[in-house]
């Protein structure tokens, strides 16, 4: 007679997966149902411009300590902020692909609105740069630092200035603040359809890059605080995170509810807990 042993099936490599989806999954709901807050949405560009000003007072009074993230060469700004705009475009590609994939043109057209706001980030850069460069001067701090240079008059640039070993003194608007609140501003309009999104019409990458933007969002809000605290004077600061809301406001606001435009991103539903 044949004995039949029975072997109990190894759940630990099935269920580990399914835990961590719906894990993913809480994630997922509890972010979709912050952003369902329209005090949230609404005041975001307002926040901003609070912890702008609200930081350069911090900074002017000194009260708060030297912190790893007052390095400018902490690991988060090295990594994440220097290359802000290209994380931002690397996760917010595929999200509005996976979001309007089902109509090619309205598709198209989302994706559009990430070269208006490429060629947006770029005038703003160069342009910042350009005011620093043409309103600075040259401090050497070691005099022996100019016997690299012929002379001091031919010290006419940031980078002649530096490769003299010396600082150059210009106005710098903070292009931290800028590119932190506009990136930040661009993800939140164009993670609307996840607001109100039933489970069926998800699947596990869109799920998970919106899990990643909402916390590029939060690293995004994070390091703008941190900036506010530690760098620059409140004017540059200011007038950042001013540049960082405007062309936000004439794109979403203004230019793409318009029917020549890119259009807007599928908008939530109109529920009681929007109102």
């Amino acid at each position: 007679m044949s004995r039949c042993s029975y072997q109990s099936p190894d759940h630990s490599s099935s269920k580990s997966p399914h835990f961590n989806m719906a894990a993913v999954d809480v994630i997922v709901n509890k972010f979709a149902a912050l952003w369902r807050i329209r005090y949230i949405r609404l005041s975001l560009p307002l926040i901003f411009l609070g912890i702008s000003i609200v930081g350069s007072v911090v900074k002017h009074t000194q009260i708060v300590p030297e912190t790893y993230f007052s390095n400018r060469r902490n690991v988060v700004n090295m990594y994440f902020v220097k290359v802000s705009w290209g994380w931002t475009l690397l996760l917010l590609t595929p999200f509005i692909l996976f979001t309007s994939y089902k109509r090619l043109t309205f598709a198209l057209r989302r994706l559009s609105s990430l070269v208006v706001a490429t060629a947006i980030w770029y005038t703003f850069t160069e342009a910042f740069s350009y005011i620093e460069g043409t309103t600075g001067t040259c401090h050497v701090p070691e005099p022996e630092a100019m016997d690299q240079v012929p002379h001091h008059d031919e010290i006419t640039s940031k980078w002649s200035c530096r490769k003299a070993g010396g600082q150059w003194d210009g106005y710098a608007i903070s292009g931290h603040s800028f590119i932190l609140s506009y990136s930040a501003l661009i993800i939140a309009e164009e993670m609307a359809p996840m607001v109100n999104m039933e489970k069926k019409n998800r699947n596990t990458v869109l799920d998970l890059l919106y899990v990643s933007l909402n916390w590029i969002v939060v690293i995004w809000i994070w390091m703008f605080v941190c900036t506010s605290v530690y760098f620059h004077d409140f004017s540059e600061k200011f007038l950042g995170t001013v540049f960082g809301i405007l062309p936000w406001f004439v794109t979403y606001r203004i230019w793409y509810p318009m029917t020549l435009s890119p259009g807007l991103p599928l908008q939530p539903k109109k529920q009681s807990e929007l109102a």
